[in-house]
Formats: structure tokens, sequence, C-alpha cells
């Protein structure tokens, strides 16, 4: 299989390319470097069946070229973090949008296999939890700019089952829960790699509000096997899946539980949102996925929880400190470090 990954040198990106390679197909990335690193897939570069291009996914000729030579495409390419998203509203509404659609009409050419990667931020304010494929959607007022992003990403998965239902593109939508581990980077916001590094430094650990929302997070190497069982089979085209793990925790007990695993010193901060952002952010207080239909179409089971989750996390950035020669703590226990392929499949 021939597979174009956009956004492959992002975090999710990066440890799919090396599943897909470990699997024997030929993987090319398109990466604009805007959030991803060229660092994440330095040890693919000389594989023969690996190919990197640098260039952004509004670029029409550029798109058409690639998904032409591909037969499936993964489309991760998006505006991501909430920090980026706070500061650059137009920018993330036109890179999610345009690009996702560019990608769609290059591939309805040649009817190639694809799956868009959205967010389950398009649930928005909903609070009909778990949160279903099927549910209506609750999206806030235009001048929280938080929403503009969930609304981009949700007009994604409109054009995707648009191009199914009058293209009959064979298209796949994932809605994406937190998906933590090695390799994604503590910038624009990202919680766990923040609470990680801030406690192996025994820096004060921020937490943003009063700390008792909640969320589920997920390993990358479960996110990486759901995204490949869904493109293979056939049946999934003109759906929408969640990908997540059901467990939640409050992200004042997922600091605590950090400080712990780490030994660290950090005191925890509660910093106002109004404080970080302004006053056009606005939170959602839960957000946990019914993974119920994921499991029904390509028998998907998170394999790898919470606690182990952080333990590998810990780990990654306690060698990563290590190679640096920065002053960090080492933890009594560290984990060792899992890439993602090392992980027992979850399809």
């Amino acid at each position: 299989m021939r597979t174009l990954i956009t956004g492959g040198a992002g975090f999710i990106g990066s440890h799919l390319a090396e599943r897909l390679l470990s699997q024997g197909h030929e993987v090319a990335i398109l990466d604009n470097l805007s959030t991803g690193r060229l660092e994440n897939v330095e040890h693919l570069v000389d594989h023969p069946r690996f190919s990197v291009t640098i260039g952004s996914v509004l670029d029409e000729a550029l798109v058409g070229s690639l998904v032409d030579q591909a037969d499936t495409v993964f489309h991760l390419a998006a505006a991501v973090g909430v920090r980026l998203v706070m500061e650059k509203p137009v920018h993330t509404i036109h890179t999610n949008v345009h690009g996702t659609e560019t990608v769609l009409r290059h591939a309805s050419r040649g009817r190639k296999d694809v799956l868009v990667v959205s967010t389950s931020e398009v649930y928005g304010k909903s609070a009909a939890l778990p949160f279903r494929e099927d549910a209506d959607l609750v999206l806030g007022p235009p001048n929280k700019t938080r929403w503009g992003y969930a609304t981009s990403k949700l007009l994604d998965e409109f054009l995707a089952l648009g191009y199914w239902k009058e293209e009959k593109l064979p298209v796949r939508v994932v809605r994406l829960f937190n998906t933590v581990g090695p390799r994604q980077s503590s910038r624009y916001g990202m919680v766990l790699p923040n609470f990680v590094r801030r406690a192996l430094n025994d820096e004060p650990i921020i937490v943003h509000g009063d700390g008792t929302q909640t969320r589920s997070f997920t390993w990358v190497g479960d996110v990486v096997s759901a995204l490949i069982g869904l493109i293979e089979e056939p049946k999934t085209a003109g759906e929408v899946f969640n990908i997540g793990n059901g467990a939640e925790i409050s992200i004042r007990d997922l600091a605590l539980q950090v400080k712990r695993m780490t030994g660290s010193d950090s005191p925890l901060e509660f910093v106002p949102y109004r404080q970080v952002f302004d006053d056009s952010f606005e939170d959602m207080p839960r957000r946990v996925p019914d993974i119920s239909k994921i499991a029904r179409f390509v028998g998907y089971r998170p394999t790898v929880h919470l606690e182990e989750i952080i333990e590998h996390v810990i780990g990654f950035w306690a060698a990563s400190a290590a190679l640096k020669s920065v002053p960090v703590r080492t933890p009594s226990a560290p984990a060792a470090y899992v890439t993602g392929e090392m992980v027992a499949t979850a399809v």
C-alpha cells in the first residue's frame, strides 16, 4: 500500500508513519513544519520506502501530485493546540477547512481511500455523556474564539461526508480524544507533556481554571492501530468514529498524579483562563467518548491506560532532558520509553 500522511512530521503522524513502514507499506509524508518537526522522523529518513516533502496542504499542485501517487491518504495536517487556535483564529480556520477540501478534491479524482482526522472538540458544550458519534453537537457563540476551531473541524467532517455522498469517495472521519505519548510537544498548551516537563524540573505545575474539568487520555500507539484498522476496513467508509479511552480524570487529579509519579516538589498553581488567554476563551467541563461504535467495526479497545501512559511520558521527557544535558529530576523508577510500534495492536 502506498500511503500519504499529511502532517506526517507531527506527533501522531510520525508514529503512524513508523507503524506503516514496519508493516511493509510505502509512506510519503507532507508537512510544512509549522507544528511538526523533522526530528520526529529523522530515524526514518534513510528507509527505502519513506519520503518527506516539505510543503503546505494548501498547495494545490503539490497535494495533487502526492495524492495521485498514493493509494490511501491519512489527512492529519491542521492547526493544533489551544494556544495557537486562540492566537491565530483566521489561520486556524483557513488551514483546516481549505486544507481538507484540497485533499478531498484531489482524492476524489482517483477514488482514493481517505481518513480525515477531526477532534472531540466538535461535541462542544454537550451534556450528553459519554459522547456518541450520532449525538447533537452544541457549540458556543462566535465571540468565543475557541469555537472557531471546533467549527472548522466540524466543517471538515461535513465536507468529507459530502464527498462520500456525492462522489462515493471512500472517506471516514475520526474524532480524537486527547492523544498522548512520546514526541508530543509541550508547546501549544498540550497538558500532559507540560505537567511532566514542569514536574521533572520542580517547577510550578500550572493548572488552568479550577482543575475540575475532566478529560480522557489515549495512548498514541492505540490511536495509530485504530487509524490503520479503520482505513483497511471498507465498511467504515462514510462513517464517523470516536477514538479514545473511556476513563476520565480531572485535570487537578492528573497534575497530582504526575507530581506523585515523578516524586516532584512542584507546587500546583491554579491560573484563571482569562489570565492565560482572554475573555474569548471557553472550556469544556467534561470530554468522555463512547467507543462502542469503533469496537463494533474494527474491534478497537485501549491497551494502554493512564498510569502506564504517564510512566511512558515521564520516561520520554527524562531521556530527552538527559540527552540535552538539561538538569532534570530522574524518577526513582523511570519507565522504559516505548515507541508506537512496540505497543500491542488494539484492532
